[in-house]
């Protein structure tokens, strides 16, 4: 496993640092996103579906749990699963909501906002991306990138 660390001073930088490394992906990728609220994880995606011309509204999808997004990889279409396990309360809804089909699928590009909810049922991760703020300056995060 090779870990890269970032630190990012803004909204702005986070969405950057997603866009630059949205040049790594592939298809069939799974993104694993851990941080609490407010930490840069969505912002950080928004920068990934800039990269990959996504022109559908990028947001969170705390009450829908997953959003679906057309880009662009290598020249060629490519579905994008946005989820977001905030308000699962344990695997089985998972299970309701097709996370294993999707999270297992090959041709598209998975991108899991709260992956702990998932607990052990993510088990082809690509990367697992971590956030975390600083107490003591409200506008700092910390970013660290783990290659699987």
């Amino acid at each position: 496993m090779k870990t890269n660390k970032y630190t990012s001073n803004s909204v702005e930088e986070t969405n950057k640092l997603g866009f630059d490394f949205a040049a790594n992906l592939k298809r069939g990728d799974v993104l694993s996103f851990y941080g609490e609220l407010g930490a840069g994880k969505t912002e950080f995606i928004k920068g990934m579906c800039e990269y990959l011309n996504v022109e559908e509204i990028v947001n969170s999808p705390t009450f829908t749990i997953i959003n679906q997004y057309t880009g662009e990889l290598d020249d060629e279409e490519v579905t994008i699963y946005h989820l977001d396990l905030y308000r699962i309360a344990n695997t089985k809804e998972l299970k309701e909501i097709g996370f294993d089909e999707c999270i297992h699928s090959t041709d598209n590009i998975k991108l899991v906002e709260w992956a702990e909810k998932a607990n052990e049922t993510i088990d082809n991760c690509t990367y697992e991306i971590h956030f975390e703020t600083d107490e003591n300056d409200e506008n700092l995060r910390h970013i660290a990138i783990i290659a699987k």
